[in-house]
């Protein structure tokens, strides 16, 4: 389960915009911002935040912890690298 904390992270560790999001996760940009209003976990589909989980992964982008303890994202270099090569 990712927490709306994260994905704010992880779009910003990747300086991607709302609309790159939205493409490369298939969400809706009023979802995406509405998830990101929230710092725990909010309120939408399970199906929803797997989507976007799997386009941060696809990227380079770790998530740690659980929403409960120490949520956080870390970047994998090297799976990015291959991801844009």
């Amino acid at each position: 389960m990712l927490t709306g904390m994260q994905v704010r992270a992880a779009r910003h560790a990747l300086k991607w915009t709302f609309e790159q999001l939205s493409n490369e996760s298939s969400v809706s940009l009023r979802t995406l911002k509405s998830v990101e209003k929230f710092d725990g976990i909010p309120n939408c589909r399970t199906a929803t935040l797997e989507k976007i989980r799997k386009a941060f992964e696809a990227s380079g982008i770790e998530f740690t912890g659980t929403p409960e303890d120490l949520p956080g994202v870390r970047m994998n270099l090297a799976k990015k690298n291959a991801a844009t090569s």
